[in-house]
């Protein structure tokens, strides 16, 4: 039979480890034990010490499978055994017990083993579990529902005059400590204190702030009459207050901590003509606050539009404005020109163009290149590009800008100066100076032809200007 070794405290002794074998082996170590034929279960015990390899200390004979150790029973709890050959009685030496309290209590030791001194391993009572006693609050005190054991609940009151500050409850927890701190109790009592009230204020002209004056009020402490601090938020008195509603307040503090408080409001007022805004096709950018009394606003049109009305408006006394309203107008393009280059004029300094030119106007990559662009003609107002068109031959050419159209002498003209040929599709995209900035032999999508466009260094210009005016496309 195999042996089996289990870790025990005998006579006070530590021992390493108990080797248990039948009483068949035992003549193995030239040690005997009296063998009875009736009870045939009775072994020899050898104990080593701790760093000693194999050195017999001890030996006894034991019986298995009979009681060794005292039965365990436990009170607020259970117990689970595992004997080491499954035998009948818990309580054989080597038995293992496991032990389990119920909420509220703690087991001395997890887990006891019967030694071969018929004692087991330690201690394995619950106890109940029990918090330290809980401070008295000063100037205050509590209540349990069970002391200071587990699960017990106290609350904590104050005495008339102080409010507590903290946790109201503590509850003691299964590892012995409460679930809260002791409170304290403070002085609830917090001083007065009476704000001052200001009239609305008027800008003077020009300006955009007003200057407010008030009486610095006194707290009163209704305990012992003394004040530490008296802050103000906001501004002080004679101080200059831009245009608005201001929210301002008044805070004292006694000796205790308490803090009284009280609110006001300051509000200046600015004198105003009626807004303007930027016309179609134009910016519109001002001083000052933009629509404030003095205040100025100067209009441009985007390249393409031509300003109508006045270039310049003040905001008067009269709170109305000065000159006559501002519009950006269309480009009137004159198609009746006679020559290609008195076309393109009209165009310099004010519009991008790109000339798409195809031999028919069923080319695929004309219609490709059409529709891909009215889908984003946002982009291109936006960038200040018109687009012409060249369909056909000469002589049953057609130029079209938009809806005017162009003679086929003029047409034929626009191919030659910009050496567009006739039977293949081509577009070339001319900037504001007039200069051949990109040629395309094959179509190209809105955002390649817009990612060229916004390189160019006017075009940078342009775009914090539209910027600034808040003037984006989405489409």
């Amino acid at each position: 039979m195999p042996s089996f070794q289990l870790t025990a405290l005998w006579e006070s002794r530590s021992w390493d480890k108990i080797t248990i074998l039948w009483l068949s082996r035992c003549a193995i170590f030239g040690i005997c034990c009296q063998f009875n034929q009736r009870n045939g279960n009775k072994l020899c015990v050898f104990m080593t010490e701790k760093n000693d390899e194999e050195k017999v200390s001890a030996s006894f004979c034991c019986f298995l499978g009979t009681p060794w150790c005292a039965p365990i029973k436990i009170k607020h709890g259970d117990v689970s055994c595992r004997t080491p050959r499954g035998e009948h009685y818990r309580n054989v030496m080597g038995t293992r017990c496991k032990i389990r309290c119920k909420q509220g209590y703690e087991a001395q030791s997890s887990e006891v083993v019967c030694m071969a001194s018929k004692h087991w391993s330690s201690n394995y009572a619950c106890r109940e579990i029990r918090c330290p006693k809980l401070d008295m609050p000063i100037n205050g005190g509590y209540k349990c529902s069970d002391g200071s054991y587990f699960n017990s609940r106290c609350e904590f009151f104050c005495s008339p005059g102080f409010t507590l500050k903290g946790q109201k409850t503590a509850t003691c927890r299964y590892n012995t400590v409460w679930s809260a701190g002791v409170p304290t109790c403070v002085d609830i009592d917090p001083p007065k204190i009476k704000c001052p009230n200001v009239k609305d204020k008027w800008a003077e002209p020009g300006k955009l702030t007003a200057r407010v004056t008030w009486d610095t009020p006194e707290g009163v402490d209704t305990a012992d009459g003394i004040l530490t601090d008296v802050i103000l938020k906001g501004k002080p008195s004679k101080s200059d207050f831009p245009e608005g509603l201001h929210k301002m307040s008044y805070t004292v503090f006694d000796r205790a901590g308490n803090k009284g408080s009280c609110r006001f409001t300051v509000r200046v007022r600015v004198r105003r003509c009626s807004p303007l805004f930027p016309p179609d096709n134009g910016y519109m950018k001002c001083d000052s606050d933009k629509d404030n009394y003095g205040a100025t606003c100067e209009f441009t049109c985007t390249g393409g539009s031509e300003l109508r009305g006045s270039a310049a408006r003040v905001c008067q006394y009269g709170l109305t404005w000065s000159g006559t309203d501002t519009t950006c107008a269309p480009m009137n393009i004159n198609v009746g020109v006679r020559t290609a280059a008195a076309l393109l004029d009209q165009f310099y300094e004010k519009r991008r163009l790109l000339v798409i030119s195809a031999p028919t106007a069923a080319n695929h990559n004309y219609r490709f290149q059409m529709t891909n662009l009215q889908q984003a003609q946002c982009g291109l107002d936006l960038r200040h590009v018109t687009v012409i068109e060249l369909v056909g031959t000469y002589p049953a050419q057609v130029g079209r800008i938009r809806h005017n159209l162009l003679s086929p002498g003029l047409a034929l003209q626009l191919r030659l100066l910009l050496r567009i040929p006739q039977r293949s599709f081509q577009m070339v995209l001319v900037d504001k100076q007039g200069i051949d900035k990109q040629r395309y032999p094959f179509p190209i999508t809105a955002a390649e032809l817009f990612t060229t466009i916004d390189t160019f260094p006017l075009r940078k210009d342009e775009m914090v200007v539209q910027q600034e005016a808040g003037q984006t496309c989405q489409s």
